[in-house]
């Protein structure tokens, strides 16, 4: 059963590991890997990405993605939103707390924050969603 806009939206700012989907060009299908994301109801989700990663650069490419979250407690339950990219800028220490916020805390947050992989030269990717998939397929 498909969720409300409401439902759809809770479900997508909940902190849940997205699978990110961009095309990756002529014969090959799309790039699908796991990452962080943001989100709150009504807003535009965004992702954190290295400014020269290939998530980065197929997104700049091609100028929209896909993200998709899902459960399998207590309901199979999933929610995928695509649409072009809204805007693309330079991570600031503020949005990587925030983002990281979202899935770590305390020492562990602290420790990644203090980590290279957290200072290394990233972009805030802004998606415009146009397009959404949901359901809920209820309890098995």
């Amino acid at each position: 059963m498909a969720l409300s806009k409401e439902e759809r939206e809770a479900f997508l700012a909940e902190p849940l590991t997205a699978v990110l989907g961009v095309a990756a060009g002529p014969e090959r299908g799309p790039l699908l890997v796991p990452l962080w994301y943001f989100y709150e109801p009504g807003g535009r989700p965004w992702i954190l990405t290295g400014r020269d990663s290939r998530k980065a650069g197929l997104i700049a490419e091609t100028g929209r993605f896909s993200l998709l979250v899902q459960r399998l407690t207590p309901t199979v339950r999933y929610v995928s939103v695509e649409g072009p990219v809204e805007e693309s800028a330079p991570a600031t220490a503020e949005r990587v707390r925030e983002i990281a916020g979202r899935y770590l805390s305390g020492e562990a947050l602290e420790q990644y924050l203090a980590s290279p992989v957290a200072m290394e030269e990233s972009v805030v990717i802004r998606m415009r969603p146009e397009r959404w998939t949901s359901s809920d397929l209820g309890a098995w």
